[in-house]
């Protein structure tokens, strides 16, 4: 009874955005300290360990491991996010999701332009990563607004949520689409079938896990062979639960299965991959400043302020969409810094982006420069969230009819 109770109470404190982000950090830090450390040569051969049956295609090293099946976990939970946004949440409304949608296509055009127009220079061949800036990881971002933004309207959390989930699914349809080389249609076929099933399987009363498991399993291995980065399969497969109770539950399905696969993301899932992604040797190397590094940084720290703000305040002043009446264009700036913390999508894109022979490095330094930046933009955009919430705010009138104003803060 002991046991349970303890692991209740790890799953719920895992669960919470400070402690999945705070496992993340000492993930990341102990990958970096360990690569730069006399002994970095383990490290690499660690994650260069091979594993799984060669006869299905899936003998991996432990770091493709972390990268294309333990992260197909976390999107397994984007998906499910973003079904209940499209169907119950603040996507269903097109007043509501209309300014924090087109502020997460504005938060990763201008990083990808600003990362272009510094590597297009002095680095031409690097070109191929414009994605990497483009990114947002919405577990830290959500921690950092957890510690620094408790007296600020809830409505800032739900504004961010929405831009950071229209970011990942961007983000998705950028891995499924630009980095593909080739697809395997028979073997994509089947994979969306096996999607398919598990879409009826787990729309029925009874759930029964010794058949969706094996099933997404299943969709997941076909979509991998298909040649279609294997985190894609978590995305569909989330998207087919469905976003309402199904009687005699009470929560949504896509709420119960995101509470529940959230303790295995946020506690196994994501800190592997970081582990895994985040170890760059910097002791003795000369050739980490470059324009990639310093294209990732820029786009990070200044590319998402600049997109995030620069698209709401066009929106804002030229289309009916409003803000709601709870935050104004002061929150955002916290709001646009803080989605330049780019870490576990940036660091795959970088690895996508940059897979195979890479004598110029370049894959490291735009490890460096995620890291970096990432770092840079959780200080910056705390230490904004903290300042705006020491300064007093009134209610604007309800000039658009969307929102009253929200009393509700973050606690």
């Amino acid at each position: 009874m002991t046991d349970v109770l303890a692991l209740n109470r790890f799953k719920g404190w895992i669960a919470r955005d400070v402690s999945g982000g705070l496992v993340l950090i000492a993930a990341a830090a102990a990958a970096l300290i360990w690569a730069n450390s006399p002994w970095r040569d383990s490290y690499y051969a660690l994650l260069n360990i091979h594993v799984g049956p060669s006869a299905l295609d899936l003998n991996m090293s432990l770091g493709h491991w972390a990268a294309d099946g333990l992260l197909a976990i976390f999107f397994f939970i984007v998906g499910m996010e973003l079904k209940h946004e499209f169907v119950a949440g603040s996507l269903r409304d097109p007043r509501r999701a209309g300014v924090p949608v087109a502020a997460a296509v504005g938060g990763m055009v201008v990083p990808a332009l600003i990362y272009a127009g510094i590597v297009a220079v002095g680095s031409p061949d690097a070109l191929g990563g414009w994605a990497i800036p483009a990114a947002t990881d919405i577990a830290f971002a959500l921690a950092v607004l957890a510690v620094f933004g408790r007296g600020l309207p809830i409505a800032l959390r739900v504004f961010l949520m929405t831009l950071a989930v229209v970011d990942d699914l961007l983000g998705i349809l950028v891995i499924a689409t630009v980095y593909t080389e080739s697809i395997d249609l028979l073997m994509l076929a089947i994979g969306l079938v096996c999607v398919a099933v598990f879409g009826v399987l787990v729309r029925r009363p009874t759930l029964h896990l010794w058949l969706l498991i094996p099933v997404a399993l299943a969709a997941w291995g076909f979509v991998h062979a298909s040649g279609v980065h294997a985190t894609v399969a978590g995305v569909l497969l989330g998207f087919t639960v469905p976003a309402t109770a199904i009687y005699p539950e009470v929560m949504p399905r896509t709420l119960a299965g995101s509470h529940a696969m959230t303790p295995i993301s946020s506690g196994i899932a994501l800190p592997l991959f970081a582990f895994a992604a985040a170890g760059v040797t910097v002791v003795g190397v000369n050739d980490l400043i470059q324009p990639v590094s310093i294209g990732v940084f820029c786009g990070l720290v200044v590319g998402k302020v600049i997109g995030v703000l620069g698209t709401t305040w066009l929106v804002t002043a030229l289309t009916p969409l409003r803000l709601p009446n709870a935050i104004g264009l002061r929150d955002l700036l916290p709001v646009g810094v803080l989605c330049g913390i780019g870490f576990t999508v940036a660091l795959l894109i970088a690895e996508l982006s940059f897979a195979g022979p890479d004598p110029d490095g370049h894959a490291a330094a735009a490890k460096v420069g995620i890291l970096v930046g990432s770092l840079v933009a959780a200080i910056l955009g705390g230490a904004l969230l903290r300042w705006n919430a020491k300064h007093p705010r009134r209610p604007d009138m309800n000039r658009d009819g969307i929102d009253d104003f929200d009393v509700r803060v973050i606690e």
